[in-house]
């Protein structure tokens, strides 16, 4: 794969190359992943996304996640949306909802009107019965762990414009408690219909625009204390997405937008 063609995507933000192929063993290296996620001498991205044909005959597409820093990941909220939307955009599909499969796990998409994707990310699974504690520098902090795919923990916070995203998420991502390492929500529940959310994200490096996944987590946790009703906005920097959750063992839906910056192709050999 000398050349490597793609499209830009995001989802409020949180940005994304996406490209197809049928050749797995063509995708670039860790080390060329991180080259190509460079915003100065590269594209620039935080998770590429790279749609492979179905692994099973009533889905539409396998999807593979890899973060900037060449990790693979096993899900993405706001990827998701922008693989459904690409494969209608490309005319790969005509239906109203699909099925698409990933390392996380099969999520069903719909699509709600041009640009925007409503995607059923299925049932949160919590580590704890309640919430957990863990020893930073002698303060304690109190969490909520919570699976949506992929790992997270939420914080609550009383106001995410003063959370120590970028310090304490930073400790929390690469903790020796998560040998995975975690994604970190901080999370200010506004009424029982709003909430606040900044997201540390694991294998990004840092703070993103939006976490769709993170999202979901602080769904979860918000509506498990009982603190969000089952349907509720969730500001993210980059913009909200709507959310909703019955309650412990169902589904959990969330509907936000899928955008197209530009397509493009890049010589890999330049980066290498």
């Amino acid at each position: 794969m000398a050349n490597l063609q793609f499209t830009k995507m995001h989802g409020l933000g949180n940005d994304f190359i996406v490209i197809a192929t049928d050749d797995t063993d063509a995708l670039p290296t860790a080390t060329l992943w991180r080259a190509l996620a460079d915003r100065h001498t590269g594209i620039g991205f935080d998770q590429a996304l790279v749609i492979l044909p179905p692994r099973q005959t009533d889905a539409t597409a396998y999807y593979r996640i890899f973060n900037a820093d060449g990790s693979e990941s096993e899900q993405c909220g706001n990827g998701v949306r922008c693989v459904a939307e690409w494969l209608r955009l490309q005319g790969r599909t005509n239906a109203s909802a699909l099925k698409l499969d990933s390392l996380g796990g099969r999520v069903e998409a719909k699509f709600v009107k041009s640009g925007v994707v409503a995607v059923n990310m299925g049932v949160p699974r919590f580590t704890s019965p309640g919430e957990s504690t863990l020893q930073v520098d002698e303060k304690e902090i109190l969490f909520t762990e919570i699976s949506i795919g992929v790992p997270h923990i939420v914080l609550q916070v009383s106001s995410v414009d003063e959370a120590p995203v970028s310090t304490l998420g930073a400790r929390l991502e690469s903790h020796q408690r998560f040998p995975q390492r975690t994604n970190v929500g901080f999370l200010e529940v506004i009424d029982r219909a709003h909430a606040r959310l900044r997201v540390f994200e694991r294998g990004v490096g840092g703070e993103t625009r939006a976490c769709g996944t993170g999202a979901c987590a602080a769904m979860a946790s918000a509506r498990r204390q009982g603190l969000l009703e089952a349907e509720a906005e969730i500001a993210l920097p980059g913009g909200a997405l709507q959310l909703r959750w019955q309650g412990e063992g169902s589904n959990v839906w969330m509907t936000g937008p899928a955008a197209v910056v530009f397509s493009g192709e890049v010589d890999l050999s330049q980066l290498a």
